[in-house]
């Protein structure tokens, strides 16, 4: 199941700093680390597991690569996230009917 591995990614506060940062545009490395205060080594790490989970993506430009939000990783997330807002709200449904 996909959207655990991006839940597992976004338990870290960092990694949601860099989310939220990646909401605005493509960024570079570099430029997240300085942004967000983080050493470039601990910046690509943090990428690197929400690749994995697939909620960013990322693309050369020049001698850098731009990381960016990954739709199809975030739709994985949001589908789970409807799915389970649904089941909340007939199991409320539910609750008036007995």
């Amino acid at each position: 199941m996909a959207y655990e591995q991006a839940l597992r990614a976004l338990a870290d506060p960092t990694r949601r700093r860099l989310v939220a940062r990646l909401r605005r545009r493509p960024y570079a490395v570099g430029e997240l680390a300085r942004t967000l205060r983080v050493s470039q080594p601990a910046v690509s790490q943090h990428l690197r597991v929400l690749r994995r989970a697939r909620l960013v993506a990322s693309r050369p430009q020049a001698q850098r690569r731009l990381y960016r939000l990954d739709p199809a990783g975030l739709a994985d997330l949001r589908e789970y996230a409807d799915r389970m807002w649904t089941d909340a709200l007939d199991a409320y449904a539910r609750s008036f009917e007995e």
